[in-house]
């Protein structure tokens, strides 16, 4: 493996490992894409680092099972914001 290939996916990894990111988050800190990061995490990583590929799983797997408590998060925000602009500009025209 192409020793470049190869620090981008250590770095990667720790990341992860060290801050408990989402791939999203971590593909755009490093400046890759989300696809990237999830096949160096889950095909190359494995090859290189098994130890620290079980950390990181342990990661993803968390963040996979909080994945839907953070979009209801998103939704509410949105409506919450959405609800109080509106409120502002019925104060406006009164």
């Amino acid at each position: 493996m192409v020793d470049v290939l190869r620090e981008r996916v250590i770095t990667e990894a720790l990341y992860i490992a060290e801050t408990n990111q989402t791939v999203r988050e971590t593909a755009r800190k490093l400046g890759v894409s989300k696809s990237t990061v999830h096949k160096d995490m889950t095909e190359r990583l494995p090859e290189i680092d098994p130890t620290l590929y079980n950390k990181v799983r342990l990661c993803l797997d968390k963040n996979k099972a909080e994945r839907h408590l953070r979009g209801g998060q998103a939704t509410r925000l949105k409506y919450m914001q959405s609800k109080q602009a509106e409120t502002e500009a019925q104060e406006e025209m009164a």
